[in-house]
């Protein structure tokens, strides 16, 4: 019962797909905006908290500040107004009044207000009022918030006007304490997308042309999807005294002098649950990661009998119950015990379609046995997609029946990652030649197609226009630089910077 579409004959529509057939969410009326139905936002509450839990270990409290940011906050910091302003959404007037029949607004505001496209001049303003000496330093808060961006070309998940996502900023007394902040919180970021997400990343910073504005450095972290293209997972920026500046974050030192305060900020959002689908989905609809999954075990009866019924029904309660009792992963198993008035089959394939990692179908015959038959999500093409085991064998075991269900999704992901970065282009026209072809899906035991190339780079300026012309993105310069000299794969002069280029979301 594969999706309308592949990932082999139409990627996005697959995508969207997937989407629909997994009820993750939907258009909204409101344009460009999407509706997060419950088993997606059951997702990105199971990110939100195992995040939040790495944040707070990190020393960092949440707090909250305002939706609306005033227009003059961002006229300060001229390269940030500058990066954003095409997707600002501004609010001029108040109040709403009736002319001729009609509502129009009614009073215009002294200032205009800006709604949140990121909070860096907010809430600096606040650390200007907090921060007065040494001692007052590190300031290190996050917020979890709505953000809105008026993108033009909206797709669910990946790219809507408004999203949710967590940002983190912060304030410290010196350069390297500021830098230093910035690279732990990428190492945050993936650890979340390697070993909870099964989500593999390559660690890096942006270009200087492709940074955060107002930013000094950029970090990021980027995931190969199943068609070859590159996702930006998650960015940490170390800003130095630029927005202190504007801001006027100023500190009086150990030295007794002033000075201006060095800053960080860094961010994940909803588009991580787009990550997810084009990591793990397949022909069938979502696949979750047992870490991510809002429910890990499904229990679906199979009453063919109204007789046995009530049988049934104990024997899936007491399943539950004996599953509930099990940990995984340092929580408790979350078990969902489908006993909804509707087909079974149907509910079978609803939850296939939603991607819960193990299903299970109780039926009469597994009440004689003592049995459970139950159904392992990522193996629904392979042998292996049913097994009967007792029920005490099952109940005990389900920790480790998860744990190898995660284990399993990373492989195959870093399987696809390792295969598909070409590190054998060695020169402008073989790079050429390579990218000519148009980015497909691919399996990750199959010869890479497009998908990564690590490659020299020279800087020059001008091969930001030849990006733009091959419809490609520099999407990092690697930690693990090999400071060999080569030849720049976008000019062909000597060149001694690795970079991964790929086409990206």
């Amino acid at each position: 019962m594969a999706l309308k579409n592949t990932r082999e004959n139409n990627y996005p529509e697959w995508y969207q797909n997937v989407i629909a057939a997994a009820d993750m969410a939907e258009v909204s009326s409101s344009p460009g905006c999407m509706v997060i139905k419950p088993w997606g936002y059951g997702i990105w509450e199971r990110i939100q908290y195992l995040l939040n839990e790495k944040i707070k270990e990190t020393n960092h409290e949440n707090c909250y500040f305002p939706l609306f940011i005033p227009l003059s906050f961002f006229q300060k910091e001229a390269e940030h107004v500058e990066g954003f302003a095409k997707e600002m959404a501004v609010v001029t007037h108040s109040r709403l009044s009736k002319v001729d029949g009609k509502l129009v607004p009614a009073s215009p505001l002294e200032e205009p207000l800006i709604v949140r496209p990121t909070s860096e001049t907010i809430i600096a303003d606040s650390f200007s009022k907090w921060v007065h000496s040494y001692r007052d330093l590190p300031v290190l808060i996050n917020q979890w918030a709505n953000v809105v961006r008026w993108e033009m070309r909206p797709r669910l998940f990946l790219r809507t006007r408004e999203f949710l996502w967590q940002e983190g900023h912060t304030a410290h007394s010196s350069f390297e304490e500021a830098e230093k902040e910035a690279e732990t919180m990428l190492e945050v970021y993936a650890d979340l997308c390697v070993n909870d997400m099964a989500m593999p990343v390559l660690r890096g910073k942006k270009p200087e042309y492709d940074k955060f504005p107002g930013a000094v450095t950029t970090y990021c972290i980027e995931a190969m999807m199943q068609d070859g293209r590159s996702l930006q997972a998650g960015t940490s920026h170390f800003l130095g005294q630029n927005f202190a500046k504007s801001a006027d974050i100023k500190f009086i030192n150990a030295n007794n002098e002033p000075e201006y305060a060095y800053t960080t900020s860094w961010g994940v959002s909803t588009r991580l649950i787009g990550g997810l689908i084009m990591t793990h989905a397949d022909d069938e609809g979502m696949c979750v990661p047992p870490k991510l999954a809002p429910y890990q075990v499904v229990i679906v009866p199979i009453i063919k009998d109204k007789a046995k019924a009530d049988e049934i029904n104990a024997y899936a309660e007491k399943l539950k119950n004996a599953l509930k009792a099990q940990t995984f992963a340092g929580e408790k198993i979350r078990v969902k015990l489908d006993n909804r008035p509707k087909d079974a089959i149907d509910k079978m394939w609803e939850w296939t379609r939603k991607g819960a990692p193990l299903i299970v179908e109780i039926g009469a015959k597994d009440l004689e046995k003592n049995a459970v038959m139950f159904r392992n999500r990522i193996h629904i093409n392979k042998d292996g997609w049913k097994n009967f085991e007792g029920f005490d064998e099952f109940s005990s075991s389900i920790a480790d029946k998860l744990q190898a269900i995660q284990d399993e999704m990373l492989h195959i992901a870093e399987q696809r990652l390792n295969n598909n970065i070409v590190t054998t282009i060695k020169t402008k026209e073989e790079f050429e030649a390579y990218f000519k072809n148009s980015n497909v899906y691919m399996e990750s035991t199959k010869a890479p197609k497009v998908a990564f190339v690590r490659g020299k780079w020279c800087g020059d300026e001008e091969t930001e226009e030849k990006l733009k012309e091959m419809r490609l993105t520099i999407r990092c310069i690697p930690f693990d630089q090999s400071g060999s000299e080569g030849e720049c794969l976008l000019t062909g002069k000597k060149a001694t910077l690795d970079v991964i280029y790929a086409r990206s979301y």
